[in-house]
């Protein structure tokens, strides 16, 4: 939460007042989960998940996961999704061996809380599958969060229970493969984001991300589609809020 700590009210308000409906901040380890709730409990409009990404698989003992469990269970009206959790075979800060038990682990706990779960894969499309398919059905179902995969791979995803997360890299003008998925997936199944504060969308791209950003890749994929913006926004808002079984106030 760094990136935000010293404007926080005027990022959350910049969002609010430009029609933004609600804001989910993750989780990515012990503290940061712990912060997440902090930020919801403390913004009507936000909402947190928590979980251990796998950058800090090799770190993370089983006592800090149960204390992540119990925060979910402590604050079911705050803790909407399990994550951000999965593989990153690109940045190995931990071994890929260590990573995929912890994310078999953790997809058992939001299976146990019934959580949808947020789910980061990076060069790890194969693994990520297998993982997913022997954890057996998610009937909480779940995001591949900033998909980087081509249309099969996403396909193959929507048939398992999963929406698709679009980040701002769509509007990059050599994001060919992603720019076929946001053109091609059904609509019910796509989420945008922000992945903030990384990866904003042109115009900003290179500067720090904000969930009101979110506004130019909807912009981007109506006309991607040639649809109205006001169905890539609404519809994706929506599938945010089944998905996360949450309104937003």
């Amino acid at each position: 939460m760094a990136p935000y700590q010293d404007d926080l009210d005027s990022v959350i308000e910049r969002a609010r007042s430009n029609k933004i409906m609600g804001i989910i901040t993750i989780g990515t380890n012990l503290p940061s989960s712990l912060a997440a709730v902090q930020i919801a409990q403390k913004y009507p409009m936000v909402k947190a998940t928590v979980g251990v990404h796998p950058h800090d698989a090799g770190s993370v003992s089983a006592d800090q996961l149960d204390t992540i469990a119990e925060l979910a269970r402590k604050n079911p009206t705050l803790v909407v999704g399990y994550g951000e959790i999965g593989l990153d075979y690109a940045k190995q800060y931990a071994p890929p061996a260590i990573q995929r038990q912890c994310f078999t682990q953790q997809l058992e706990l939001a299976k146990s809380l019934n959580l949808p779960v947020v789910i980061h894969d990076r060069d790890a499309h194969a693994d990520c599958l297998d993982i997913i398919r022997a954890a057996g059905p998610l009937e909480a179902g779940g995001v591949m969060h900033c998909f980087s995969g081509n249309l099969e791979f996403a396909l193959q995803l929507i048939a398992m229970n999963f929406k698709i997360s679009i980040p701002g890299i769509v509007t990059f003008k050599n994001a060919t493969e992603l720019q076929e998925v946001a053109a091609q997936i059904p609509l019910d199944s796509m989420l945008i984001e922000t992945d903030g504060p990384f990866l904003a969308p042109v115009p900003y791209r290179g500067k720090r991300n904000e969930p009101v950003y979110t506004l130019y890749i909807a912009e981007f994929i109506a006309k991607l589609r040639n649809i109205p913006v006001d169905t890539v926004a609404m519809q994706t808002a929506e599938n945010t809020m089944v998905l996360f079984r949450t309104g937003f106030d």
